[in-house]
Order: C-alpha cells, then sequence, then structure tokens
C-alpha cells in the first residue's frame, strides 16, 4: 500500500509565465485531496539548495518541479538533492527521469516535433503560417524510474506501472 501524500513542495519561478496560474490549479487539486503544499520561487541556482533545506523543515514528502531556466540548468543538483532528501519527485520532463529522477509527465516530444514537420510541410506548399490553427499538445508520457523508487524506499503500485508508457528499471 503507498502511503498518503500529505506535504507536497512545488518548485518553480514565479517569473515564468503560465506558473502563477499553475500554481492556482495545483491549490485547487491539493486542497481536494487534503495535501498541504509550499510554493518555493526558485529563480537561479542559489534558490535551489536553500528551498530543498527549506521543503525539509516542512516536512514535504515529495516535490513537484516546474520549468524554469535555473531548474532545467540544475537537473543533476536537483535530482541529486531530492535522492538525499528522499522526496519522491514529480518533473516536467522525461530527461529528469532519464538522468534519475523519479517520475514525468509530460509532453510527447516526438509527438510534437512530428506535428511540426506537417506543419512546416504544409508551409512549404504554399499555406500561410498566420493562417494555420494553433494546436495544444495532445499526447502525454508518464515515465517512471523504479531505480529511484527503490532508492527512496517507495514502492510503485502494479496499476500505476501498467499506466506508464515507459519504465526504467
Amino acid at each position: 500500500m503507498v502511503p498518503k501524500l500529505s506535504r507536497l513542495a512545488v518548485f518553480g519561478p514565479l517569473t515564468r509565465p503560465g506558473i502563477a496560474r499553475a500554481l492556482k490549479e495545483i491549490e485547487v487539486v491539493a486542497r481536494s485531496f487534503g495535501v498541504k503544499h509550499q510554493h518555493f520561487d526558485v529563480r537561479d541556482a542559489n534558490d535551489i539548495e536553500s528551498s530543498f533545506h527549506e521543503a525539509s523543515k516542512g516536512r514535504a514528502e515529495a516535490i513537484l518541479v516546474l520549468q524554469g531556466p535555473a531548474i532545467n540548468s540544475k537537473r543533476t543538483q536537483i535530482i541529486e538533492l531530492a535522492a538525499k532528501s528522499r522526496l519522491a519527485g514529480m518533473y516536467y520532463s522525461t530527461e529528469f527521469v532519464e538522468a534519475g529522477g523519479l517520475m514525468s509527465y509530460a509532453t510527447s516530444i516526438t509527438d510534437l516535433s512530428r506535428r511540426a514537420a506537417i506543419y512546416v510541410d504544409k508551409i512549404l506548399k504554399g499555406s500561410k503560417a498566420a493562417e494555420l490553427p494553433i494546436e495544444q499538445p495532445t499526447k502525454f508520457e508518464l515515465v517512471i524510474n523504479l531505480k529511484t523508487a527503490k532508492q527512496i524506499g517507495l514502492a510503485i503500485p502494479p496499476n500505476v506501472l501498467a499506466r506508464a508508457d515507459r519504465v526504467i528499471r
């Protein structure tokens, strides 16, 4: 049985477009599940270690890592600090999971690339870029790193593993 999450630390820079909106949505969902959450405004590399320290003081059990320049450039440090703190981590990119993070639920880059090629083809055949519709991502991937789960002492339920698009063993 997986223990119920009660405290979540969210890392992401408030200066990045969309983060404030994402935080409002996270707040609604967290409240509906009875999860207390705290946001850490990670704007540069200096904020990472202090954010982990504060998250530990707040007894966070997991982290949710949102997109940001400092976060992406310090991926390895974030993954190592999460493992050292024994925090389950959910990331915005599969690259984090491939580098040792626990899990990600993210847009499929392969699908986005394929769809971008379709747009390029249309433009090369004479379509005006301004007249092409704007599309949202439609394919997402759940990737789980079982080595990391074992390292932090977390058992991933079989039904979650069955839903994963990729499992790193």
